[in-house]
Order: C-alpha cells, then sequence, then structure tokens
C-alpha cells in the first residue's frame, strides 16, 4: 500500500508533510466521518485537520461512543449531569470546527468494548454517512505516552477497524441494516487513524493555520480542563514536535493512514 497516494507517483515519506489541499485531492474527500470514545477525543487528536477539511468544503460528522459521563476533575459530580454538559460543550466545539452533525451513542463511559452490538450500530453510522474517510483512535497501545492510549480508546479504534472492514462493505453482515433500514453495502477508501504508536505515523498533514481554531474548540471542554492555558501549551508542543522539521513555528497532526480500497488493494469477496 501507499500511504497518500492515488496513483503510482511517490507518496510522502513519514519525515514529510501534506498539506491540507493534497489531502483532499489525494484522497478524494467529500466526506468524513470522525469518530471518537467521548466528547474532546478527536478535538485534541484531529481538530485542525478536520477544521482545515470542513474549510475546503467536506462534510464532517462527529460519531461519539460515550457521552463522556466519567470524566472531568471534580469529585462527586452527578453522572447524568455531566453527560449533558459535555454533550453541550461538544456540540459547541464541534460548530466551532465546521463539523455539520453530530451523532451520539450510547455506550458506557470507561466500559467499551469492541462487540459485534458496537460494530454493527457504527456500521449503521458509516452506510449512513457514507465517508469517504474515516478518522478514528489507534486501536493499538502506544507505550511512548499511555495517555493517549485510554482503554476505551483502543477498543473504539478496534470496533471502527472491525466495521470499515469487512462489515460495511459485506452486503451479508447485520442484513437487517440493507433489508430494514435500507442502509447498503459501500466500500470505505482510508482510514486515518490519530493517537498512533510514534512508529505507526506515516502520514503527518501541516495545519499551523488551524491552531486557533482547535484551541477554541478545545477551550469549549471547560468542565475538562483545570488549567486551560497549560492545556492549550501542551497540544501547541505536541503539534510542534509532530512536525517533522522539529521545534519551529510550524504545526502538524499525525495519522497512521490506512488504504482500505484503493488503486493498490482488491476490493472484493
Amino acid at each position: 500500500m501507499t500511504p497518500l497516494s492515488r496513483s503510482a507517483a511517490p507518496a510522502p515519506s513519514a519525515d514529510e508533510l501534506v498539506d491540507p489541499d493534497q489531502l483532499v485531492e489525494r484522497l478524494g474527500i467529500s466526506r468524513v466521518l470522525a469518530v471518537g470514545a467521548h466528547p474532546d477525543d478527536v478535538d485534541f487528536g484531529a481538530a485542525a485537520t478536520v477544521a482545515a477539511l470542513a474549510e475546503r468544503g467536506v462534510e464532517v460528522t462527529l460519531c461519539l461512543l460515550t457521552a463522556g459521563d466519567a470524566g472531568g476533575f471534580e469529585g462527586g459530580h452527578d453522572p447524568s449531569e455531566m453527560a449533558r454538559r459535555r454533550e453541550a460543550e461538544q456540540r459547541e466545539a464541534a460548530e466551532v470546527l465546521g463539523i455539520s452533525d453530530v451523532v451520539l451513542l450510547d455506550e458506557r463511559d470507561g466500559w467499551v468494548e469492541p462487540t459485534a452490538d458496537l460494530v454493527e450500530k457504527l456500521v449503521r453510522v458509516m452506510r449512513q454517512v457514507r465517508p469517504d474517510v474515516v478518522i478514528s483512535p489507534h486501536p493499538e497501545r502506544a507505550w511512548d505516552r499511555l495517555q493517549k492510549s485510554h482503554p476505551d480508546h483502543l477498543a473504539c479504534g478496534e470496533a471502527v477497524v472491525r466495521a470499515s472492514y469487512p462489515a460495511v462493505e459485506n452486503p451479508f453482515a447485520f442484513p437487517h441494516l440493507r433489508e430494514d433500514e435500507g442502509l447498503e453495502a459501500f466500500r470505505i477508501a482510508h482510514l486515518l487513524l490519530m493517537a498512533a504508536p510514534q512508529e505507526r505515523i506515516d502520514a503527518r498533514v501541516e495545519v499551523t493555520a488551524q491552531l486557533p481554531t482547535k484551541l477554541a474548540a478545545l477551550r469549549k471542554h471547560f468542565s475538562q480542563h483545570p488549567d486551560p492555558g497549560q492545556m492549550e501549551e501542551r497540544v501547541a508542543d505536541q503539534m510542534r514536535a509532530a512536525h517533522p522539521a522539529g521545534p519551529s513555528g510550524a504545526l502538524a497532526e499525525g495519522f497512521h493512514h490506512v488504504v482500505i480500497n484503493g488503486p493498490d488493494t482488491f476490493a472484493g469477496f
């Protein structure tokens, strides 16, 4: 497979960047589904890329597996109230990023597992949205920074991968989705997996111009940030580190790019 390439032309190496225009052109993106285990997951991992895509007319749908009711830093909070707050925060953040729709599933925060039931829910959303690209947490644990490998994130990533192939494109997987709901099977072309182990990152998107938008979206998650200034510094530092040129004014978000159905793959049964 050739990362970030739709032809036989040489693709960027892991130390090269693509800008958002190149990303849209090379992957043929018109519609994206971004999936997170909790509110703010996608905002931390891919908000600048999502904002850049939305600025270029890409339709972005956000799907959250849980309401994030186990999050926050205040003791003794009511889980149902926290869920309500976090949903409201996420909808405001999504508006900042230009996300067109927010879908909330009903998994339990802290207890997400890649079950057949969850895969079915994701296949339903995927067939409704019919994205070219799915953005999701990575299903592999990153030992270099364990905080980005919350068990819910890993389970979310595994469920997304299982749904993306082969379930969403197999008409005999969850046949009631086709027979009762009219949701026909289709093929997803690409995955962009965020929070990947360092050795898996092979696609870096230059998003310096989108830093203010990303930070504005993250500020909406006020229930999760006891020190917003420190959070913003950490995010900017991580984006500087993701840029292959090293410490500089340029910023990037890194992904593991997976081609599911492209010119170098066999798509069929």
